[in-house]
C-alpha cells in the first residue's frame, strides 16, 4: 500500500541552492539567561559551571586529581572472635590513622554500623508504615516485631591510646567521635585501640548486609559478617568529615589501609575473608593445603573442601577453636564468612601479570548450581572489567553463598540464589546467580578501588557498576537476559511521576533500584552507543577509572573526565539525565515535501495535470456528472473557454522558457535539472529531555537509510525544530528512534505516516461461577463436597488392588 503523500510544495529555482543542508527552527532568540521573559524556554545546553564545584589544586578542571590531591589512611590490626553459641562478635582493634590533609584534626569520627540494628535507631524510628491490608503473614508479622525488639547495637568496651590511657569518646547513633589528646597535624599518625562486641542479627528475621542463616535440619549457621568493626569515617577535601548517619540506603565512605585480621572461630569452621590466608597450615587439613596449591595452576575449579567433606563437617561439633589470619593491603574495608557447612572451590587465573585466586564458598544446598557457575562467573567478571578499566590488582576474588542476597566488600562478596531442594533450578535462578556474582565481584572496581562516596552518591558505584555488569553479561553468552542497560527497559520508570533526579542523596531517593542502578547505567549505555560511540567512550571511561584508581572521585570528576578525554561537550547530557526528571518523548509532528519547480513548461504542466487528476472527486460532483447539461442542448453557448485548459503548453510558454534558459549559467542549468526531494520534518520535544534524533527513512523502492542528528539540533529551540532532509528517492515512511536507543516513552508518535498500534484481545468463556454472588459460590462448594463424598463411598467399595483415592 502506497504511503500517504506529504504536501508537495514547489521551490523556485533561485531558492534551491540555499536550502541544501538548511536547518529550519522556530523563530526566537537563543536562550542565555536563567530567566528569559522574552523567550520562555529553559536552556537545555546551559553549561554546568554554576553547578559543579570550582576546580582547585586537589581536583582539576579536566577531572583529574590535581597536584594537591590528598587522602587519609587508616591501617588496622584486628582480633575478633565469632561466638557460635551466643551468636556474637567480640573484637579488639588497633587503628593507625594518618593525617595527610592540610588541616589539624582535634577529633576523629568512626562509623558504628551495628547501631543500625538498635530498636531506637533512626532506621527504625523513621521507617514508614508497611502495607498491612486485610491479611498479614505470620512470617511478615514476626519480622516486623523482631526489628523493633532485637538489639544488635554495638557495645564499646574501651577506647584507649596506644599507651593504654583511656580516650574520651561520644556516640551519636551510628557515629562515634574520638577526642584526641592533642591536635593531629599534617603528616602525623595517631594510634589507638577500640574494644567492642555486639549480637549478630538473624537474617531471616532482621535482614541487612550482614547476619547469620540458621539451618534447622542440621543445626548449623552460615555467618556473613560485614560492617562489624568500628570503621574510620572519611575526611575529604570536598566535605571534611563524612559523618552522615547510616539509615540503611546510603552505604559507606571509607579510607584505604592495610589490614591484619585474626579471626577465631570453632575449629570445625571454614573461613573466607578479605585478603590472603597467611597461616593455612595451622587451620586447614593437609589435603586441603595440597588442593589449594593444585588450584593455583588448574584449568578448572578444584574442590578444596569437597561436597562430601562439607556434609560430614555439618555433623561435627567443635572440640576447640582455631584462629585464621588474613592480610589485606590497600583496601577500604574488610568482611568475612564462616561456617562448618562450606564447600570450597578455587581456581588460579591470570589477570594481566597478576595471578588471582578465584574462590567460592557455599553449602550443599547450593549444589549443583554453585560449583558450575560461581567461580566461572568470578573469572569472567575480572576479565571483562579489567579490559574496560584497569587490571584487577588484588590476589583474591571470592563469592560466598549465605543469607545476604547480594553485597560487596574488597576481594569478597555475598550472593544469595540457590536451586530447589531437589537440585533443579529455574532459568531465572541460574541467570540471577550469574548476574549477582558479576555485579558484586564487579564492585571491587567501583567503589572498592575507585573509591566514591556511597553515603552521598549511590549511583556513582551502583549505576556505573550496573553499566559494566551489562557489558559483562553480553560477553557471557548470546542473548543473555539482562534486566537493565537497554534504553527500552527503563521506559516505564522514565514515564512515572514518583521519581527524583539521579543527583539526589542516597537516603532520599524514590524508586531506588531504577534511580540509582538502572537510569545511570542506561545513561552511560546511551552515551556509549548513541552519542560518543564506543571508541571515544571506552577511551574516556578507562581514563576515568585509571585516574581515580585508589582515589576518591566526585560526580564532577566523572563528568569532567569523560568530556576531557572524549573532546565532547556533554553538559547538556549530564544536566538532562542526572539533574532533572525530564524524559525522552520526541514526536514527528508533520512532514512537508518540496521539489524544485521545473521551469520547462512541458514538464511543469504535466506534473500539475497529474496532481489535478489525482484530486478526489466530491460526492456532489460525482452524482452531478450524469445530469443533462443546458449547453449540450444549446451548443451555440459554448466558446473558447469551454475548450481552454490552463495546463496546456502554449507557444508563449515555450518562448518564455527559452528566454529564461539563455540567462542561466551552466552551473545554474545543472541545478535546475536537479531531480531531488526536499523533506522538512517537524519534530516536537514532548518529554523535555533533549537527545540525538535518529531517523530511518523508508523509500518507495523498499530501501532504507538512517539519518543520525546530534542533540545540538535542539540548542536554539528545545521544544520544536524542523529538519530538512534531501533525498534522491521518494520517501514512503519515516521512523524515529528505530533501534530503541533513546528510551523514548511513546513510540506511537514516532512514525510518519502514523501507524495503527496492533493490540490483541483474548476471547474467553464465562465460567458462571462465584463472582459477586456469595450464595451461589457457597452452594457450588457444598455441591462439590457432596460429589466428593459420593466418590469416596464408591472407591471404598472397589476390590483390593483398586486405585488409591488419595493419590494424585
Amino acid at each position: 500500500m502506497r504511503s500517504p503523500t506529504p504536501t508537495r510544495r514547489p521551490l523556485a529555482p533561485a531558492a534551491a541552492l540555499p536550502l541544501l543542508g538548511l536547518l529550519l527552527i522556530c523563530p526566537g532568540a537563543a536562550v542565555g539567561q536563567i530567566k528569559n521573559e522574552k523567550y520562555a524556554q529553559e536552556d537545555k545546553f546551559r553549561q554546568l559551571e554554576e553547578i559543579l564545584p570550582t576546580p582547585n589544586e586537589a581536583r582539576t578542571a579536566s577531572g583529574a586529581p590535581g597536584r594537591g590531591y590528598w587522602q587519609q589512611r587508616a591501617d588496622h590490626v584486628i582480633d575478633v572472635e565469632l561466638d557460635d553459641e551466643g551468636r556474637r562478635i567480640v573484637g579488639r582493634e588497633t587503628i593507625t590513622y594518618t593525617n595527610a590533609s592540610p588541616d589539624p584534626l582535634g577529633y576523629l569520627w568512626l562509623q558504628l554500623d551495628p547501631n543500625h540494628f538498635r530498636p531506637d535507631s533512626d532506621a527504625v524510628t523513621t521507617a514508614t508504615a508497611p502495607p498491612l491490608g486485610d491479611r498479614v503473614s505470620f512470617g511478615a508479622l514476626e519480622r516486623l516485631l523482631a526489628r523493633r525488639s532485637f538489639d544488635g547495637g554495638v557495645t564499646i568496651r574501651s577506647v584507649e591510646a596506644s599507651s593504654g590511657e583511656p580516650i574520651d569518646y561520644t556516640i551519636n547513633k551510628t557515629m562515634m567521635r574520638v577526642d584526641l589528646p592533642n591536635p593531629l597535624r599534617t603528616g602525623e599518625q595517631f594510634v589507638f585501640n577500640v574494644a567492642w562486641d555486639y549480637a549478630i542479627n538473624d537474617s531471616d528475621l532482621v535482614g541487612g548486609r550482614t547476619g547469620f542463616e540458621f539451618f534447622e535440619e542440621d543445626g548449623n549457621c552460615i555467618y556473613e559478617i560485614a560492617q562489624w568493626f568500628p570503621r574510620m569515617a572519611s575526611y575529604t577535601d570536598v566535605n571534611g568529615w563524612q559523618h552522615k548517619q547510616f539509615l540503611g540506603a546510603g552505604e559507606f565512605t571509607l579510607e584505604f589501609g592495610d589490614y591484619l585480621v585474626r579471626i577465631t572461630v570453632p575449629d570445625d569452621h571454614v573461613v573466607s575473608a578479605t585478603g590472603v590466608l597467611v597461616n593455612p597450615e595451622d587451620v586447614l587439613k593437609p589435603e586441603w593445603v595440597d588442593r589449594l596449591e593444585e588450584a593455583k595452576t588448574a584449568e578448572d575449579p578444584v574442590f578444596i573442601v569437597t561436597p562430601e567433606e562439607a556434609k560430614q563437617n555439618e555433623k561435627s561439633r567443635p572440640s576447640g577453636k582455631k584462629t585464621w589470619i588474613f592480610r589485606a593491603e590497600n583496601v577500604r574495608d574488610f568482611a568475612f564468612a564462616s561456617s562448618r557447612k562450606f564447600i570450597w572451590d578455587a581456581q588460579g587465573h591470570d589477570v594481566g601479570d597478576n595471578r588471582v585466586m578465584a574462590m567460592s564458598f557455599y553449602p550443599n544446598e547450593g549444589e549443583p548450581l554453585w560449583s558450575k557457575y560461581s567461580t566461572a562467573a568470578i573469572i569472567h567478571t575480572l576479565d571483562v572489567y579489567s579490559r574496560y578499566t584497569f587490571e584487577y590488582p588484588y590476589p583474591v576474588a571470592q563469592s560466598i553463598n549465605g543469607p545476604v542476597g547480594g553485597m560487596e566488600y574488597p576481594m569478597i562478596c555475598f550472593n544469595g540464589p540457590r536451586p530447589e531442594e531437589d537440585g533443579t533450578y529455574s532459568e531465572r535462578t541460574k541467570y540471577g546467580l550469574i548476574s549477582v556474582i558479576i555485579h558484586e565481584v564487579g564492585h571491587n572496581y567501583f567503589p572498592m578501588i575507585v573509591n566514591s562516596d556511597e553515603r552521598q552518591w549511590t549511583w556513582m558505584d551502583e549505576g556505573i557498576n550496573t553499566f559494566l555488569q551489562v557489558l559483562a553479561e553480553a560477553e557471557w553468552e548470546e542473548d543473555y537476559p539482562s534486566r537493565r542497560g537497554e534504553p527500552q527497559d527503563i521506559v516505564s520508570y522514565m514515564r512515572s511521576t514518583q521519581q527524583v533526579p539521579i543527583m539526589t542523596n542516597s537516603e532520599t531517593i524514590l524508586q531506588f533500584g531504577a534511580n540509582a542502578y538502572a537510569k545511570p547505567a542506561t545513561a552511560l549505555n546511551i552515551l556509549r552507543e548513541s552519542i560518543l560511540g564506543r571508541e571515544l567512550f571506552d577511551y574516556a571511561f578507562k581514563e576515568y577509572a585509571r585516574r581515580w584508581k585508589f582515589k576518591r572521585p566526585m560526580p564532577a570528576d566523572l563528568f569532567r573526565t569523560l568530556e576531557d578525554a572524549s573532546g565532547t561537550d556533554l553538559d547538556w547530557f549530564w544536566r538532562g539525565w542526572f539533574y532533572t526528571t525530564d524524559h525522552v518523548d520526541v514526536a514527528i509532528d508533520d512532514v512537508k515535501l518540496f521539489t524544485i519547480d521545473a521551469a520547462d513548461p512541458e514538464v511543469k504542466k504535466a506534473l500539475d495535470r497529474e496532481e489535478r487528476d489525482e484530486e478526489p472527486t466530491t460526492l456532489s460532483r460525482a452524482r452531478n456528472k450524469d445530469l443533462p447539461k443546458f449547453v449540450d442542448r444549446k451548443p451555440e453557448l459554448k466558446d473558447f473557454y469551454n475548450e481552454y485548459d490552463e495546463l496546456d503548453v502554449t507557444e508563449s510558454d515555450r518562448e518564455a522558457f527559452e528566454r529564461f534558459l539563455k540567462n542561466l549559467s551552466d552551473e545554474e542549468k545543472e541545478l535546475l535539472a536537479t531531480r531531488a526531494y526536499f523533506y522538512v520534518v517537524d519534530l516536537v520535544n514532548v518529554g523535555g529531555l533533549v537527545m540525538p534524533v535518529i531517523l530511518e527513512l523508508g523509500f518507495e523502492d523498499g530501501t532504507t537509510e538512517e539519518v543520525r542528528i546530534p542533540a545540538e539540533i535542539w540548542r536554539q529551540d528545545a521544544e520544536k525544530v524542523s529538519k530538512l532532509l534531501l533525498t534522491e528517492k521518494e520517501v514512503a515512511s519515516i521512523t524515529l528512534d528505530p533501534h530503541l536507543e533513546t528510551a523514548d516513552i511513546d513510540l506511537e508518535n514516532n512514525h510518519w505516516p502514523p501507524r495503527a498500534v496492533p493490540t490483541r484481545f483474548e476471547l474467553y468463556k464465562s465460567e458462571g461461577r462465584g463472582g459477586g454472588n456469595p450464595m451461589r459460590a457457597a452452594r457450588e462448594v457444598e455441591e462439590e463436597k457432596e460429589d466428593g463424598d459420593d466418590k469416596t463411598d464408591k472407591d471404598a467399595e472397589e476390590p483390593e488392588g483398586g486405585e488409591d483415592p488419595g493419590r494424585d
